[in-house]
């Protein structure tokens, strides 16, 4: 995209927002050709504003606990970002569940990242349950979101070794130096036109379908 047509995003947060800080030095080093159009958070007071505001970005907090319901408050938060004219909203370590009108409305132009991976251990707890299963592998995906809670189509995944002195810090704090280059790297996928999410459901990278998620391995590596 050209200076002037930058693909505008809008990042949604409830926390401390080291996946905003990812995509926000990505935006500025040029890894991302896009730009932040505002953060929004639905917890006040959280590290993520901190970063938005240390970044010029404009930020606006939603506090889910003001909405009599659900439903109200994705009809505010629906609101709120159509107000930024985002070409793709991100949620990063935004912790709602959102109602199926909220992800129809951005169908195609809404990501997530989750911390395994998918389809293993969709929901909360993934470090913690990829341990309590032995496994010696655990990541990252991201993916489109759908209706179904982290069950979307994923573009890209990364892995890493489950080492044996691993508890669910050690490990989490692994697969986040893996979310922090992933997650940027399919975003300028998108601002690129390479990923889609296609009518079918499934993704189309490079225009063909995509069978199987992208391992971030091969990618590196080339």
């Amino acid at each position: 995209m050209s200076e002037g047509n930058k693909l505008r995003l809008v990042v949604l947060i409830s926390g401390s927002g080291s996946n905003l800080q990812a995509i926000i030095d990505a935006c500025n080093n040029g890894n991302i050709d896009a730009e932040i159009a505002a953060v929004i958070s639905n917890r006040p007071a959280v590290r993520g504003l901190q970063r938005a505001s240390k970044a010029g970005i404009a930020s606006t907090v939603l506090d889910h606990t003001d909405f009599a319901s659900r439903e109200d408050f994705d009809r505010a938060m629906m609101e709120t970002i159509d107000s930024f004219q985002p070409g793709l909203v991100i949620l990063a370590g935004f912790m709602r569940i959102l109602t199926p009108d909220f992800v129809r409305h951005y169908a195609g132009r809404l990501l997530n990242i989750h911390p395994s991976l998918l389809p293993k251990y969709q929901g909360l707890h993934t470090h913690r349950r990829a341990l309590d299963s032995g496994d010696t592998e655990h990541g990252a995906s991201v993916h489109f979101v759908t209706e179904e809670l982290d069950g979307g189509p994923v573009v890209l995944q990364a892995s890493v070794p489950v080492l044996p002195a691993d508890d669910e810090a050690t490990l989490a704090a692994r697969v986040l130096t893996r979310e922090h280059q992933i997650y940027p790297a399919v975003i300028q996928w998108y601002a690129e036109g390479r990923v889609r999410l296609a009518s079918s459901g499934g993704v189309v990278f490079d225009n063909k379908p995509l069978n199987a998620p992208i391992q971030w391995n091969a990618v590196s590596e080339n």
